[in-house]
């Protein structure tokens, strides 16, 4: 499949929103403050549609299907210290809805470039797309200084966790988001 990957618009909030939720799976309750998997979605699309949080298409990249412009993947970047003020900002819109928790716990160290989320649609994985997007992610954190780039990856992800050691991520450390525990991963570039 030809891709090309352009930056998010946010005309993409239907079709990116699915492919955030199977990625990021129960922690888009948490980010959402909602549990019904459609009212997550909605609540996705709308974070998708705003510039103040770790979901906003400012942040998203969407690989595209060059012969059918279908989005066949995303990607979600941001620096780690850029997270801690998108956070803030999605904490004071949990809380004004009186969601069950207000917190998002810290994913990324300061100093590095934040693979939020990666998705491949299910009919277009295995076709090299998560290794372009890892690839264009790194293009993006070097044009930004950066010198590593680091993601989390849940602990039973083996097939995930594969990938990103084959294309130069290492395991640094253990890593827990909503009490689960991940692999924080980084790669010197």
């Amino acid at each position: 499949m030809n891709i090309s990957i352009r930056q998010a618009e946010p005309s993409d909030a239907k079709y990116v929103a699915p492919l955030i939720y199977d990625a990021i799976g129960e922690i888009a309750n948490r980010l959402t403050g909602q549990s019904d998997y459609n009212q997550i979605i909605d609540e996705l699309e709308t974070l998708f549609t705003h510039t103040d949080n770790r979901h906003s298409y400012l942040n998203t990249y969407v690989a595209v299907n060059i012969e059918t412009t279908d989005i066949a993947g995303i990607l979600v970047v941001y620096s780690g210290l850029d997270g801690r003020n998108l956070d803030k900002s999605l904490e004071k819109r949990l809380k004004s809805k009186n969601a069950p928790v207000t917190t998002i716990e810290i994913e990324a160290h300061d100093d590095e470039f934040y693979v939020d989320t990666i998705c491949v649609h299910d009919s277009a994985r295995g076709q090299g797309i998560g290794t372009k997007l890892l690839n264009f992610a790194e293009q993006v954190a070097k044009s930004k200084g950066f010198s590593k780039i680091s993601l989390n990856v849940e602990i039973q992800k083996e097939q995930a966790r594969n990938l990103y050691e084959r294309v130069g991520y290492v395991i640094t450390e253990p890593w827990t988001i909503i009490d689960e525990p991940f692999y924080h991963m980084v790669k010197k570039i």
